[in-house]
């Protein structure tokens, strides 16, 4: 395990984009929590978590402060007030949607904010970047297949625009990386966990759907593996990579793998019900998906699914975690811990909805 580069235990000042978001959001409740000054970049006038308002414009917290700045990846001048005397930057903020009116969205946000996020950080004197990008870039696996970070694995074609361009701004942070910024990429697998039952949480939602009898369809029944990890494992990989991590390298921040009916399966185990399972084939997943995208082009309308997600679900993603393992001393905790851990929230959740 590497030596810490950035030692943690000192109280800093950090910014973390995406504050709003699912890992934003738990990123920022634990820096605060861990004694550490955080400036959120938010959008909204508020930062609101599944528990209710964290902060209104600035908040004294147990342990460390929260400052809210008003403001986006697109606006320069924002990311400046935002990172001026900060020590490091968490940017965690990204479209990650299945859908978006126009395909340039994804390059505006993913890529072009990212840009202006290191260099932001450039002309700041930041000394750190750590930059959440995703698996997917690495590309699915072959069946019966478990990949890592290798670079001279060669993936397949993306399958949607969000994978080009998180492959797109992985290739602007190496650059940067190479002209003297110091900044790590974490590659997170596929994440659940207690938080906001959005899009950006959809494995929890499916989850919570699953439970409720409102989500039985099994696709290709259930038989494609993915990896699995907690928001909460993911928010300690992120640390670790700012603790530890080299600049411009990546780091795959994942858990178990396991099929979809499996993952159901344990699920069914946990909770002590047994729920309805319909399969469904790919080709009428396909067709159902373009009725969707068809809708959401006419009519702007958010589809559930569309035909490149359909791809990804019906391929395999099969990852470990054996580098951040053994460079930053990345533990996940057990999937069945981490999924009873998510069903008692869900569970909490549904009591104060009632």
């Amino acid at each position: 395990m590497a030596a810490s580069v950035f030692d943690l235990r000192e109280p800093r000042t950090f910014l973390v984009t995406g504050a709003s978001g699912f890992i934003g959001g738990r990123m920022v409740h634990e820096l605060v929590r861990r004694g550490h000054a955080v400036r959120a970049l938010c959008r909204q006038s508020r930062l609101v978590s599944p528990a209710g308002i964290v902060a209104d414009e600035r908040s004294d917290a147990p342990g460390g402060r929260l400052d809210l700045v008003h403001g986006d990846l697109s606006d320069r001048d924002s990311l400046a007030r935002a990172a001026e005397g900060c020590d490091a930057v968490f940017h965690v903020a990204g479209y990650a949607k299945n859908w978006a009116p126009r395909r340039d969205h994804y390059f505006e946000i993913n890529v072009r904010g990212l840009v202006h996020v290191l260099e932001t950080a450039r002309r700041q004197g930041v000394g750190r970047v750590v930059w959440t990008s995703t698996m997917m870039t690495l590309g699915p696996t072959r069946p019966g297949d478990v990949a890592d970070e290798d670079e001279s694995r060669v993936p397949s074609r993306p399958f949607t625009a969000y994978e080009e361009s998180k492959i797109e701004a992985e290739r602007e942070a190496k650059r940067h990386a190479g002209d003297g910024l110091d900044v790590v990429t974490v590659n997170p697998t596929r994440v659940y966990g207690p938080g906001h039952l959005t899009e950006g949480n959809s494995v929890t939602l499916l989850i919570d759907q699953y439970d409720r009898g409102r989500a039985p369809i099994l696709l290709n029944r259930g038989r494609n593996v993915a990896n699995y990890v907690l928001v909460d494992d993911v928010v300690e990989g992120h640390l670790l990579a700012m603790e530890r991590g080299k600049s411009g390298e990546r780091y795959l921040l994942g858990g178990e793998n396991i099929s979809l009916a499996d993952l159901l399966a344990l699920i069914d185990r946990i909770s002590g019900k047994r729920h309805i399972r319909l399969p469904i084939s790919a080709s009428v997943a396909m067709a159902f998906a373009a009725c969707h995208q068809v809708r959401a082009e006419w009519f702007g309308v958010h589809p559930q699914v569309t035909p490149p997600w359909v791809r990804v679900f019906l391929a395999d993603w099969a990852y470990r975690s054996d580098k951040a393992a053994r460079e930053l001393g990345y533990a996940p905790r057990p999937l069945e811990e981490g999924l009873r851990m998510t069903y008692r929230w869900l569970e909490h959740v549904r009591r104060e909805r009632h």
